[in-house]
């Protein structure tokens, strides 16, 4: 399969809705805010100097409210909606000055679309949606099928292959969606509120089926939702949109720990500490200690504290990527850390140390 290496990289990116948008652009730069350009003008500010580097094979989350400009700005990315100005870059071109074919041809082999709705083809059965793409590309159809059937059976749909969409749930619909998206092996994949219609526990089913395939894949993902705890699971960097604008953007321990104003700070206030921060933002760095435990760094403290629950030890060693021990936590800080940060000077200085590396 390929692998992602491209970073995306959006600059200066502006949407103004309306007939006249870009004649109003400067008045945006100048400081009308949205409400201000909807009065005087009657346009629509959608996306206001969006500036973000997507990095390759990781997952990207965009969250906001309603009308903050999530869904927007992902069909940016791949031209569904044209910007009024900006730039979108991926592997040294800029998708905004791309002709029609390139664009075509960029929709086709780079991208790949998972919706809300599925959008999946009623009357198509399972493997006839899901090499849906690969015909239009023009790939055989024994090679489509070959192709299809595997990620039919990677995301838990064998046997289903000439079932149609009816005869799905909800759940099982959203799979063969997936399917569809990773049988074009595209670098990047466009998810856009791909699991607020599911119910709760299908959605989290899905999630995990996302996460283990990322573990493998390493695709480049951009994944809309309005739900902050899906925002977290997901995410390796989230950005948070108000008004079209970017109000934060880190990893989910950045926000939670490190909110940049009131906005984001009401975000966050129900957020479990316990089911955000990893154990290797709290490790005292450079202090081994004798325990037959060894916790993998990005591991999150609620994970932690019951692996060390569970092996009747107080203290753990912490060990990075590669396996190579970088220091320990104890359980009473792991317990500590959970319920409510330590406000000590070194505690901080320990925990913004390990948010900017």
């Amino acid at each position: 399969m390929a692998e992602a290496i491209h970073d995306i990289d959006i600059r200066g990116l502006y949407k103004i809705f309306g007939p006249n948008g870009a004649a109003h652009v400067a008045d945006v730069k100048a400081g009308m805010t949205k409400d201000e350009l909807k009065e005087k003008y009657d346009h629509v500010l959608g996306l206001d100097d969006i500036n973000l580097t997507i990095p390759a094979g990781r997952i990207q989350v965009v969250m906001g409210l309603s009308g903050s400009g999530k869904s927007t700005l992902i069909r940016h990315i791949n031209r569904l909606i044209e910007p009024t100005v900006g730039e979108i870059m991926f592997d040294g071109q800029d998708v905004v000055r791309m002709s029609q074919q390139q664009l075509r041809d960029f929709r086709r082999q780079k991208t790949a679309m998972v919706f809300q709705k599925f959008a999946l083809f009623p009357h198509r059965t399972v493997m006839e949606n899901t090499t849906y793409g690969l015909n239009i590309r023009g790939v055989s159809s024994n090679q489509a099928k070959e192709r299809a059937r595997y990620w039919i059976e990677r995301v838990g749909l064998k046997g289903f292959e000439e079932s149609y969409p009816n005869q799905l749930s909800g759940g099982m619909q959203q799979r063969v969606g997936l399917a569809r998206a990773l049988t074009n092996d595209a670098e990047i994949l466009l998810m856009d509120e791909a699991f607020s219609a599911l119910d709760p526990l299908i959605r989290m089913d899905m999630q995990s089926v996302l996460l283990d395939l990322q573990e493998e894949l390493r695709k480049t993902i951009i994944f809309i939702t309005h739900d902050l705890d899906e925002a977290l699971r997901l995410g390796d960097r989230i950005a948070i949109l108000r008004a079209g604008r970017i109000v934060q953007e880190g990893t989910g321990e950045q926000i939670v720990l490190r909110p940049k104003d009131d906005y984001i700070a009401d975000f966050v206030r129900e957020v479990s500490r316990g089911k955000v921060l990893k154990v290797g933002t709290i490790t005292r760095r450079g202090v081994t200690v004798e325990s037959p435990v060894t916790l993998p760094a990005d591991v999150i403290l609620e994970e932690a504290a019951r692996t060390m629950t569970n092996a009747e030890y107080g203290r753990a060693n912490v060990a990075d990527a590669s396996g190579k021990v970088i220091g320990s936590v104890t359980l009473a800080k792991v317990v500590a850390e959970m319920i409510a940060p330590d406000d000590s000077d070194d505690s901080l200085s320990q925990t913004d140390q390990a948010l900017s590396a």
